[in-house]
């Protein structure tokens, strides 16, 4: 829910980052407040961030800072995969994720599969900052339905590369069982031996349990998992993201490989680039004593 409260600097959009902290988000424009089948959306214009997507409270992708998360959450795995052919989607509402993976040009499908068929439209008509028009080329295949369960009956080794763009893991029920072990087990049976795998994670700091229970059902099902993280200015703090494979390590390029694949698929990008991905995976993954869920 948006919540408008009358500061000395007018409406404002209050997020909870913690259960005893927010973010407080000065509010241009209501632009759409609806609730679907699933969640409650909101499309909104903010001053710092321009027009956002928020999902039950939660800011999910900004018009200022939405390329820093999902250039961040798709290019390392597309670009340590040889020949991304086959790429699955979970999640991605807004279709940034897919206009991401569809700037590879080795992809002759990318197959996008999310719940919320009523977002989807919504992201079609007020978020065309975000999908620059993904939807509609032809490599997409845009399905509405369970994530989960549409993994569970897809045909084994048939991806390269599945990239989880999901709502984070204790902010909503929707998304909570695409953590757990049993659903990255399912992962794996889908993919091809040399595929990979990435999620998103939420935040490390401030949700260190839930994270590490993340973590290790990744680790529980795959030889190679890296960690890596990004701060993501509208998220007001650095979002983890978690890769898992059992051949390829997104850790063992080095910048000029990185360059060469962005250079032959001629991909068209604002942050990530040989530095950016040699920095992600030199990160140390943040935690904390101090503060606990």
């Amino acid at each position: 829910m948006v919540n408008k409260v009358g500061l000395k600097y007018g409406p404002a959009v209050i997020e909870g980052v913690t259960k005893d902290s927010v973010l407080i988000v000065r509010l241009k424009e209501l632009i759409l407040a609806t609730r679907t089948k699933f969640q409650e959306v909101q499309v909104v214009s903010t001053y710092d961030f321009g027009r956002a997507l928020m999902l039950d409270g939660y800011i999910q992708s900004t018009e200022a800072d939405e390329f820093m998360y999902h250039e961040t959450l798709v290019h390392p795995s597309m670009v340590t995969h040889p020949s991304p052919q086959q790429v699955l989607i979970v999640g991605g509402g807004e279709g940034a994720t897919l206009r991401e993976v569809l700037k590879h040009s080795p992809v002759k499908e990318a197959v996008m599969v999310d719940i919320d068929g009523e977002l989807v439209e919504i992201s079609k008509k007020y978020l065309d900052f975000m999908h620059k028009g993904a939807f509609d080329d032809p490599r997409a295949k845009v399905i509405i339905g369970d994530g989960y369960e549409f993994v569970k009956r897809e045909n084994s080794s048939k991806y390269d590369v599945v990239i989880l763009d999901l709502t984070d893991p204790y902010s909503t029920e929707i998304a909570s069982k695409l953590y757990s072990r049993e659903f990255y087990y399912e992962v794996k049976r889908i993919m091809k031996r040399n595929g990979i795998m990435v999620t998103q994670a939420g935040n490390s700091y401030f949700y260190p349990r839930t994270y590490d229970y993340v973590l290790s059902n990744i680790k529980a099902n795959f030889r190679i998992v890296r960690e890596y993280w990004y701060w993501i200015p509208s998220f007001s703090y650095a979002c983890n993201f978690i890769a898992g494979s059992d051949v390829l390590d997104p850790a063992g390029m080095n910048e000029d490989e990185v360059n060469k694949v962005i250079k032959e698929r001629n991909v068209k990008l604002r942050l990530y680039d040989g530095k950016h991905h040699i920095s992600l995976f030199k990160s140390r993954v943040l935690k904390s004593d101090f503060i606990r869920e």
